[in-house]
């Protein structure tokens, strides 16, 4: 009895400090099986998209403008990021699901009592490594591809900007993806509602209003289709012309083009609608999470 008064004694005050639960948290992330084999088909496909697609540009050989390469080559490399992005989903949407499936989050919250410092260590961990998985496999894509592309005429011009800001955009993209999901799976705290949500958000209903701006034609719907985060989202790997013209791309990229749209997004300005996602997601998760048994 002496012994435990003792010893409870030595733990009081004790507490961990941020950079404990973000080490706690890394440890978690990185020892998921969900993780790695998200990983790898992020990987895979990046690089299979990139080769599939590479093999098919100006199969004739003719000689293209400056423009016309750059926008091949980001289209080429970030083929691939329109699927990616629902492996990133999944997995964002798995990191808090599942420790609320299996319980393990009261151990989380039992240690950060507080509970808010844990949830976003988590959201940073999974941001920061879906970034550089991200960089990972356009990396990985840009050198299994690069070959291929000059011998079609396409040359990379990898010092410009224009090229490389929508190669790193990609991995920006990836990464936000995750932090959206992620917020989703922390407030409705299950993995096939917040996967549902997650998928239906970046996928479902983008189909869904272009059928229906097809049907009719509509400005407004044209508007709000502009905004979803997968359309704001994509501008960050649509190669923009030097000359500051809308952001168009190569065969794979993806710009929100609807022609009755007002709404017309740049890399920055899709950064912020994407940004405004998140957070419409993850400040009500993050009220809840201090209301809400564990």
């Amino acid at each position: 009895m002496t012994a435990t008064a003792a010893a409870g004694s030595r733990l009081d005050g004790a507490h961990l400090s941020t950079l404990h639960v973000v080490r706690s948290e890394w440890i978690k992330l990185r020892t998921l099986r969900s993780t790695w084999w998200c990983g790898a088909i992020i990987v895979v496909l990046s690089v299979l998209f990139g080769l599939l697609i590479s093999g098919f540009i100006n199969r004739d050989g003719t000689t293209l403008p400056t423009s016309a390469q750059d926008a091949y080559l980001v289209g080429v490399v970030t083929a691939g990021t329109t699927f990616t992005q629902l492996i990133a989903a999944v997995l964002g949407v798995l990191v808090i699901s599942g420790e609320y499936g299996t319980g393990m989050i009261r151990s989380t919250f039992a240690a950060v009592p507080s509970r808010l410092p844990a949830l976003l260590a988590k959201l940073a961990v999974l941001v920061v490594m879906m970034f550089v998985l991200g960089l990972i496999a356009v990396a990985l894509t840009l050198a299994a591809t690069v070959g291929i592309l000059a011998g079609h005429g396409v040359d990379a011009h990898l010092g410009d900007s224009a090229v490389w800001m929508p190669i790193l955009g990609s991995a920006v993209y990836l990464a936000l993806v995750s932090g959206l999901a992620f917020s989703i799976g922390a407030l409705v705290r299950n993995t096939a509602g917040g996967i549902s949500a997650a998928i239906g958000l970046l996928l479902v209903l983008p189909i869904l209003l272009a059928v229906a701006i097809g049907l009719t034609q509509a400005a407004w719907l044209a508007n709000v289709n502009a905004v979803l985060p997968s359309a704001a989202g994509g501008q960050l790997y649509a190669y923009a012309s030097p000359s500051g013209a809308a952001a168009v791309t190569g065969p794979g990229g993806r710009r929100a083009a609807q022609l009755t749209a007002d709404v017309v997004l740049n890399g920055w300005g899709g950064l912020g609608v994407l940004a405004a996602w998140i957070l419409a997601a993850l400040v009500p998760a993050l009220v809840l999470v201090r209301r809400r048994d564990a």
